[in-house]
């Protein structure tokens, strides 16, 4: 018998405009010739509850949630991953026959496109710059996958103590807060430098993280969650100092990738996936 329905997946957010995940997930769909749709979906606060139920009523498969959505759906939800209670925030809902399962896939997609090059987190030394959502959600996964030590700078006090606290009550791994009042110098022990801040992405491409770049040292892993440009100012200045740099689309695509899997119970085509997202961006 023919079958004219296609599983529904996709994103609720406002502002989604400019959210880049349809291309590579409907790219992976393409891929593997699932009969799959991922819809970029404009959903107001005041809608999201209506928005979630219809989740169900019309049987999604599966849906991402971007700002401002990621802590107020979680009352909506039946079930929530470890990782997605100790973040505190929900990014990704699997529907398991009504039963929706909130997930949290921004660090975990992170520590993926680390480790898919061969970086080792485990008994490493971090230290991640801001304390919102992204980098809470990579703080807590690093700390998970075996990181020892995660600091934690923020120009702003409570959610940078609240975050390094989190850390050492709710993971084996210790944290620090350190108070971006101006330039701060990177530890000369530090294994891996994380811009998980929102600077320097595009229209203001031209800004750059507050940090002293002759701090870093050769050898040091320096990684941008900003994926638009690709190659950011702070990648840029860290690999003039020696830094082994990593882009903002790893993370965007490992998480893709994990959601895929979720959703299809397939294996997702992560390189399929990672060429359409570049060329996407490449052809802005």
């Amino acid at each position: 018998m023919a079958n004219y329905r296609a599983e529904l997946t996709g994103v609720f957010g406002d502002p989604v405009d400019d959210n880049p995940t349809i291309v590579l997930e409907e790219a992976g769909y393409q891929a593997l010739g699932l009969n799959y749709r991922y819809l970029t979906i404009k959903v107001l606060p005041e809608d999201l509850k209506t928005a979630i139920d219809a989740v169900r009523a019309m049987h999604f498969r599966g849906i991402n949630l971007t700002m401002p959505h990621k802590i107020t759906v979680i009352p909506m939800l039946d079930e929530l991953s470890e990782a997605a209670q100790i973040i505190g925030a929900v990014n990704t809902v699997i529907n398991e026959d009504g039963k929706l399962i909130g997930e949290n896939t921004d660090g975990k997609g992170f520590t993926r496109s680390l480790m898919r090059e061969g970086v080792e987190l485990a008994g490493k030394k971090i230290l991640i710059l801001g304390a919102g959502g992204a980098a809470r959600a990579i703080a807590v996964e690093c700390a998970l996958t075996g990181a020892s030590e995660v600091l934690i700078a923020s120009r702003r006090e409570e959610p940078g103590r609240e975050l390094s606290e989190l850390i050492r009550t709710k993971t084996k791994a210790d944290s620090a807060y350190i108070a971006w009042k101006e330039t701060i110098k990177v530890p000369e022990d530090t294994d891996i430098l994380i811009n998980a801040t929102p600077i320097g992405f595009t229209p203001n491409a031209d800004q750059i993280p507050d940090i002293d770049y002759d701090t870093i040292r050769d050898g040091m892993i320096a990684s941008d969650v900003v994926f638009d440009p690709v190659q950011t100012r702070f990648l840029k200045e860290a690999a003039a100092h020696g830094a082994r740099t990593f882009t903002g689309i790893g993370m965007l695509v490992q998480q893709g990738a994990l959601n895929f899997t979720y959703w299809t119970g397939e294996e997702a085509p992560v390189e399929v996936m990672y060429q359409a997202l570049e060329d996407a961006l490449a052809g802005k």
